[in-house]
């Protein structure tokens, strides 16, 4: 849970309700994109406190980015913002220039929305570049005074980026996924682990690590919690840490200095 200050707290409680109204109005209308923009512009100010003619910059200010606006701290741009027309439907093909130009820049974070809909990415720099949803907000259905709603708002707010807020929950959701606890019950440790308290509970009984894995692969864990990419880079990430833990592992059992023993006296 993300600490956020009673004052922002307070804000996000009047200025989300008050927008609901707004965006709700723009949709009957069905506004279109420039409109669009022009009320987000609006509630990066008023909602998420961002100064607006300081912090939110527009395409033109980016030389040409193709990317509707951005928000800017310290002069460097922190997250790109793709907007679509309110009555449109998001899909990911409209984040392409978007995220091709914050590869090409070295800025991690875009945001894709419509005004109600919000959908935040993190661009992954591999070859080839992609991208992941880190989550989403739905405007129309946020609960104003509800803790757990604001903190969606809050982490692309001003005040989260000044305290790493959004990198700090990405962290949180690679780590803590079914991928990754998928991988760490099929790892090695873990798979020991069960072997012997099966050995301990059935004594007679003769199991090897490789039944338990198959058990594990093809009746404990979803299909997509073992084969997708998700898992294989899951897989990765643990055995990377579990070769790194072994290595910790090593080099203390190195330096750590060995009691020299007494040699008894012979009288």
């Amino acid at each position: 849970m993300v600490a956020i200050q009673k004052k922002v707290s307070e804000r996000l409680s009047k200025e989300i309700k008050r927008f609901q109204k707004i965006l709700q109005t723009a949709h009957d209308r069905d506004v279109n994109e420039s409109d669009t923009v022009t009320i987000i512009t609006d509630m990066l100010h008023q909602v998420f406190g961002f100064d607006k003619y300081t912090d939110i910059t527009s395409e033109q200010a980016i030389r040409g980015t193709y990317c509707d606006l951005a928000i800017k701290q310290d002069g460097k741009i922190k997250y790109l913002i793709e907007v679509k027309a309110i009555g449109l439907n998001l899909k990911e093909n409209h984040l392409r220039q978007a995220v091709g130009y914050g590869a090409n820049h070295g800025i991690p974070w875009v945001v894709l929305t419509n005004g109600i809909n919000w959908e935040v990415y993190r661009i992954k720099f591999d070859r080839p570049i992609s991208h992941d949803l880190v989550y989403t907000i739905d405007f129309s259905t946020l609960n104003p005074r509800k803790a757990e709603d604001q903190e969606k708002v809050f982490l692309i707010c001003k005040e989260g980026l000044a305290k790493d807020a959004i990198e700090e929950f990405h962290d949180h959701v690679q780590s803590v996924n079914r991928f990754m606890i998928g991988a760490i019950t099929l790892s090695e440790p873990v798979v020991n682990l069960i072997r012997r308290e099966l050995k301990a509970i059935c004594p007679g009984v003769k199991v090897t690590n490789e039944e338990i894995e198959g058990i594990l692969s093809s009746e404990v864990l979803k299909r997509d919690v073992v084969n997708s990419e998700s898992a294989d880079e899951a897989m990765k990430r643990v055995s990377k840490g579990l070769k790194k833990k072994a290595k910790k592992k090593v080099k203390k059992k190195i330096s750590t200095p060995v009691e020299e023993t007494e040699t008894p006296s012979i009288d």
